[in-house]
């Protein structure tokens, strides 16, 4: 049963706003990777400035739901957790951004031979993330389905650990021509990349607990 009335369509429709602005942000920041590790530096500044627009829409949209719902009164009993719950979603498009500000004021050298690596990597750390929207949609809508909806966020966010273990492994064993600074900064870069699945994960986890309470 939905969490909504006709008294509180507007805020529905703020919080879907919300949930395709993040969205929207994790697809651009796959975009933006994949621009930055082919050398397409014009397309890399167009996602960059996308992204901050996005991030700054999110900010602004977290803040009137959460204004809202305590105005109407909706959840009252899991109000704490649930702007936690929006905090948690907002950070993910946080972290995309600064990843992508990472790769923008440090300019890391991306060897060729890692290229398909980065992109993959921030492909399924963005899966994660993508996948976590569905079911935040569902929470407030259909409670029951919110389990099996984050099935694929906690698949995607082992992926990543994977993936990105094993381009480590790959970059400290193999890659002997790279200096060890070289070597660290790679490593410091794909941590942020990993970022977003860990911030999915954590979301995914609040999630799941309101659910369950949700439906006793």
């Amino acid at each position: 049963m939905s969490l909504f009335t006709r008294s509180t369509k507007e805020i529905a429709f703020r919080i879907d706003e919300f949930f395709d602005t993040i969205e929207i942000g994790i697809l651009i920041f796959k975009e933006g990777i994949k621009a930055y590790v082919r050398g397409d530096s014009n397309a890399f500044q167009n996602h960059l400035s996308k992204i901050d627009d996005l991030e700054g829409k999110a900010d602004r949209l977290q803040r009137s739901i959460e204004n809202d719902m305590i105005v109407h009164s909706i959840l009252p009993q899991q109000r704490s957790e649930m702007v936690k719950l929006l905090w948690q979603l907002d950070e993910i498009i946080d972290t995309a951004k600064k990843s992508l500000n990472e790769f923008y004021v440090e300019k890391p050298h991306v060897p060729a031979s890692l290229a398909q690596e980065f992109i993959s990597l921030a492909e399924v750390s963005g899966n994660s993330a993508e996948e976590l929207i569905p079911a935040a949609r569902a929470f407030f809508r259909e409670p029951h389905l919110v389990r099996e909806k984050l099935i694929k966020v906690y698949f995607f966010e082992r992926e990543t650990d994977k993936a990105a273990f094993q381009m480590k492994k790959k970059v400290f064993h193999e890659m002997h021509d790279l200096s060890l600074a070289e070597k660290a900064h790679i490593r410091y870069i794909t941590h942020h990349i990993e970022n977003i699945s860990d911030s999915a994960q954590a979301a995914a986890d609040l999630l799941a607990s309101m659910a369950i309470r949700q439906m006793l």
